[in-house]
């Protein structure tokens, strides 16, 4: 007792079913009166029309029409346009402008012919006709107009924060009353068209879009994507919950679905749906998505160093030695160091708030960046120097005997197990210095917060030493002595040291196509395309998924042809057109 009840479902209708409660009421005790089942009419929400109306008996006879809408009050007596702006500018704006959702209550009564009739009343005779809602909705008799409180969750505020230091631009689009939001109704021409020239004028600087309809979402998200204003095209993300809402969903780059409130229809057209329809969500989506992208660099950056460094020391020892320094099970223990156990360690990193502190990455943007090509040489040029170094000049600088012209069935070499074992090092440390892809310098920086990976960095650093020590013909290694690991430990430890030297060299002097997979814009698609009209998209995505099961029967038909015809080729081109056409054909978008 005296606690707030808590609210589950529409915030809406939570917020009037407390009004009834703090009015003395039980609206249980209502709803007893008026079963659903005894309810003539439901006319439903509306996003066009904005409102609500039900239809109930009236306790002498006759129907009573109760109606919510935005922006319109009254006596129980009409009044005319100006006692309407009157009350829009003295009621309905201060309301909303302290955050209120303003909703009016209103009815009409309709009561037999005969009985008393009141100025706004309408009396009937016989049936009513319930599917003309213009008319049974009109001329209503205000009572109320209630400001419903819909607070931001405390937490939203800070996730905006986070987005725009990631880069993000947060624009709201709604239905609620706000003074401003008429600029959508002014970039189209005559025909009806979309003026993309004039909604490049507008989308950079919107941020609130109010009294907005569905198709205005879908406008706004199909005029950023198609805006040449920005050198690279717009990323667009969309959240929805309505049926209307999946044009704009399907349109956007990534859509996000609510997963309470959210429709089926919306889901389907979404790529995410969040559970919790909440907002921090979304900029968990963001950090998830960023990390897994790092986390692919980073392996790639780390896997590619050490293939450059393995196939060059291979050749090289090939060449000029008749033998390679590193024997094959050997390079079996490096591939699963630089594959399977890399992936696990680089790969489980947990999301961080660093990641929203820089800019996205752009649709283009090479998955191997100048920063990251820098590294891989860096690191390779310096292994490298210090393998051929050990490989020519080792038995001289550790008094041991050579080992690059040992006999065939011969014992496992000292000198070669140093090289080996120092590769391996090297290998090992540099996977430290591959946490980081963009330049940082503390390398060691969030190390521990991933036990994944110091476990297995640790477990491989054991199991090299227990290679090394006791291998013996099984990985063509013989037990090295302390000064030995110690000098193996300082060269591995090096690494470090030289990652420092390869970080500060000045990314920006390097050559811009100093770059690997540098992405292109993709086409549109054919098979799916825009929906200028939100109203048909069910229509047109019929048409798509028949067209494509035409095309799969037609690949089909064209498969089973190549494999009992010699003249398939001729078929093919047939089909297709000329290869080296750049024209887009069906065939060849799939």
């Amino acid at each position: 007792m005296g606690e707030q009840a808590t609210q589950l479902g529409n915030k809406t209708e939570c917020g009037m079913l407390g009004f009834v409660l703090a009015l003395g009421a039980s609206y249980q005790d209502i709803r007893d009166k008026n079963p659903e089942e005894s309810i003539p009419k439901v006319y439903t929400f509306n996003s066009v029309r904005k409102s609500m109306s039900t239809v109930i008996n009236r306790p002498g006879g006759g129907f009573r029409v109760c109606k919510w809408f935005l922006g319109k009050n009254g006596q129980l007596v009409k009044f005319g346009s100006k006692d309407a702006e009157a009350l829009v500018r003295n009621v309905i704006e201060p309301m909303a402008s302290d955050g209120l959702r303003t909703i009016c209550l209103a009815y009409k009564d309709y009561v037999p012919a005969g009985a008393h009739v009141g100025e706004n009343q309408i009396a009937y005779t016989g049936q009513i006709d319930w599917d003309n809602e213009d008319s049974i909705v009109s001329e209503l008799t205000a009572i109320a107009i209630v400001g419903i409180q819909d607070p931001v969750r405390p937490e939203v505020p800070a996730a905006i924060t986070k987005c725009q230091e990631a880069g993000i631009t947060v624009r709201m689009v709604t239905g609620d009353n706000i003074n401003t939001a008429r600029s959508i109704a002014t970039i189209r021409d005559e025909n009806g068209e979309v003026s993309q020239e004039k909604l490049d004028q507008i989308w950079p600087k919107l941020r609130v879009l109010a009294r907005a309809q569905p198709s205005d979402k879908y406008t706004l998200v199909k005029g950023i994507i198609d805006s040449r204003v920005t050198d690279a095209r717009e990323v667009v993300a969309v959240t929805g919950d309505g049926t209307n809402d999946g044009p704009a969903l399907k349109k956007a780059d990534v859509g996000f679905a609510m997963g309470i409130a959210g429709t089926d229809v919306a889901k389907e057209a979404s790529d995410i749906i969040l559970t919790d329809d909440n907002f921090t969500s979304i900029v968990k989506a963001v950090m998830w998505g960023r990390n897994v992208y790092d986390s692919i660099a980073k392996f790639l950056q780390f896997q590619l160093t050490v293939n450059v460094v393995a196939v060059v020391v291979a050749f090289v020892g090939a060449c000029a030695i008749q033998d390679t320094p590193l024997k094959a099970v050997q390079m079996l223990w490096v591939n699963l160091i630089m594959d399977t156990l890399a992936s696990l360690a680089l790969a489980t990193e947990m999301p961080t708030e660093e990641l929203l502190k820089r800019k996205p990455y752009g649709r283009t943007s090479p998955l191997i960046s100048r920063t990251m090509s820098k590294n891989i040489l860096g690191h390779a040029i310096y292994q490298l120097i210090v393998l051929f170094t050990l490989i020519f000049y080792g038995e001289k600088l550790f008094d041991i005997p050579s080992g690059r012209w040992a006999p065939l069935h011969s014992p496992p070499s000292v000198h070669f197990t140093i090289v080996f074992n120092t590769f391996v090092l090297m290998t090992l440390f540099n996977e430290i210095n591959a946490r980081k892809i963009h330049g940082e310098r503390n390398v060691f920086s969030g190390l521990f917060s991933n036990p994944i990976y110091y476990v297995i960095w640790i477990a491989t650093f054991v199991s090299q030493i227990l290679i090394v020590q006791f291998g013996g013909r099984w990985f063509s290694t013989a037990a090295l002595n302390i000064e030995q690991w110690l000098w193996c430990m300082a060269l591995g430890v090096g690494t470090l040291l030289w990652g420092q030297v390869v970080t500060s060299i000045p990314t920006g002097s390097l050559p811009q196509n100093m770059t690997i997979g540098s992405g292109e814009a993709p086409m549109n698609d054919p098979l799916m395309p825009d929906y200028e009209d939100p109203d048909t998209h069910e229509k047109r995505s019929g048409q798509i998924l028949w067209v494509r099961g035409l095309t799969r029967l037609q690949t089909q038909v064209r498969q089973s042809i190549c494999r009992s015809s010699p003249t398939c080729t001729r078929f093919l081109v047939g089909i297709f057109g000329n290869h080296k056409s750049n024209r887009p054909t069906l065939g060849t978008s799939l």
